[in-house]
């Protein structure tokens, strides 16, 4: 077989196809193959006239399509299926050949991966990709690790084929072995929130203006005009204005309510403790799904729990300012979850020796992924003003947005709680930025307290060094 192909895709479910679909469309000769033969003849017979697709039946043939040095995609499902693919292919490779994962596969497998195909020759890409089956086939936001060597092969590749905004493409090199995937995960974590505060506005109208789906679908459309324009938004719009075709009603009202999850987040709020990184509006989110899915809970506790909650009822002439205080709140919250994904990716960076460039990251998330949004592009701005800005919302932009809305979130998170409606994603976030902005934390009582039943000593205010307190004796203090 002829080795002319310049990239090859394995894996043709939906997004490999897609992709493979869009490396065809921007010119690129495209060796495809899939476990069953059935997927790949599909996928040409559908596309063949879109570009040059090498189609193959076996593994071999399909590396054998692939010129020098070959760069293969995998695009399978992540754990156990990548690696029996990448363990079919090594043999089939040389020194110099780019093997990418462009699945959601997490990060410490990736790092594991790169280092054993390093001691091939060969090059390991982990690669997040972003924006669906939409983004696949027409421009993704695209996160490569891996090594720098790899990128000045393959980046002009998948910069070709990612997202463009104002003449840019979302696709950057990210770091070393795990960082691609890595940030991607904290992409899906930052994606948890944000749709979870975007359900908890919607609930607040629901049930503070006692609003339609369609009345809130305007609402949020009007809201895409502005600083809070972003495609989850626009979505969310969409599916509001949608009515069941079987039943005549809202779309919403006859969806179950137990949302499911693939692991993303739960891996950003176990890799956030680890780094010891409070990223309390992703973690409440994705609390919030597994909540949602207890239903032998939920079923014990609906009309047993007492509430004492009032009865909303709000005036017709102070509806306009309860829709205005809830955008607020939801802008805030969003900028919070936005701010505590990006205080892990540099925790992150820092311990794994990365030197992710978090500003490079808030510009290819502005097009081609689910969380692009407007806003990043003042994030992007931010990163440029101060490169190692140690919080983002201490940004003067940023500051400016909390100024405009704090006191719209507060009277929203307070609201929520006198009537009885869950806000776990608005409540957590204003309690992290109530907290990151005190002079002085209660944690100064839980250091005695350690020290008291546990001898785990503590620092004081005063002077320097480490001490500690003969509790249950004279309570003499000791230097340490």
């Amino acid at each position: 077989m002829s080795a002319t192909a310049q990239i090859g895709v394995t894996g043709l479910a939906v997004m490999g196809r897609n992709l493979a679909r869009n490396f065809a469309r921007r010119g690129y000769t495209v060796a495809v193959h899939n476990r069953s033969y059935a997927k790949t003849a599909s996928l040409v017979a559908d596309h063949g006239t879109e570009g040059t697709f090498v189609a193959s039946e076996s593994m071999a043939d399909f590396v054998a399509s692939l010129a020098v040095p070959r760069k293969v995609v995998i695009m399978v499902k992540a754990g156990g299926p990548t690696d029996a693919v990448i363990a079919e292919l090594v043999p089939l490779l040389a020194a110099g050949d780019i093997v990418i994962d462009a699945g959601n596969a997490h990060f410490p497998d990736t790092i594991r991966r790169e280092a054993e195909l390093a001691a091939h020759g060969l090059h390991f890409v982990g690669t997040g990709v972003s924006g669906g089956e939409e983004g696949a086939l027409n421009g993704p936001s695209i996160m490569p690790g891996g090594s720098p060597e790899s990128y000045a092969v393959l980046g002009p590749i998948l910069e070709s084929i990612a997202a463009q905004v104002d003449g840019v493409p979302c696709c950057t090199y990210v770091g070393a072995n795990g960082a691609g995937h890595f940030v991607k995960m904290v992409h899906n974590g930052i994606e948890y929130a944000d749709m979870q505060l975007i359900a908890e506005a919607y609930d607040l109208l629901r049930l503070g203006l006692g609003a339609t789906a369609a009345q809130i679908s305007e609402i949020f459309a009007q809201w895409n005009t502005g600083d809070l324009e972003s495609f989850l938004i626009e979505i969310s719009a969409d599916v509001l204005a949608h009515t069941d075709p079987v039943t005549g009603a809202a779309f919403v009202d006859v969806v179950l309510d137990q949302a499911e999850q693939k692991g993303t987040g739960r891996w950003t709020v176990q890799n956030a403790l680890d780094l010891g990184v409070p990223i309390t509006g992703i973690a409440e989110a994705t609390f919030a799904r597994a909540l949602s899915g207890s239903v032998p809970q939920r079923a014990a506790a609906v009309g047993v729990l007492p509430a004492h909650a009032a009865a909303w009822d709000i005036a017709p002439e102070d509806r306009a300012a309860f829709i205005e205080d809830v955008r607020l709140a939801l802008y805030a919250s969003k900028v919070v979850a936005y701010s505590q994904g990006f205080d892990q990716i540099a925790a992150a960076s820092a311990e794994f020796g990365w030197d992710v460039d978090r500003g490079a990251m808030a510009r290819i998330w502005r097009g081609g992924c689910i969380i692009r949004a407007r806003f990043l592009n003042r994030i992007t701005e931010a990163y440029e003003r101060d490169a190692h800005l140690p919080l983002l919302l201490a940004d003067a932009y940023f500051t400016g947005v909390m100024d405009d809305g704090v006191g719209a979130w507060r009277r929203i998170v307070a609201a929520a709680a006198l009537h009885g409606v869950p806000t776990p994603g608005f409540s957590s976030s204003l309690s992290y930025y109530d907290g990151v902005r005190a002079e002085r934390l209660p944690a100064a009582l839980i250091q005695a307290q350690r020290d008291f039943f546990g001898a785990h000593t503590y620092r004081r205010v005063d002077r320097a060094g480490t001490f500690h307190t003969e509790w249950t004796g004279d309570r003499s203090e000791t230097a340490l």
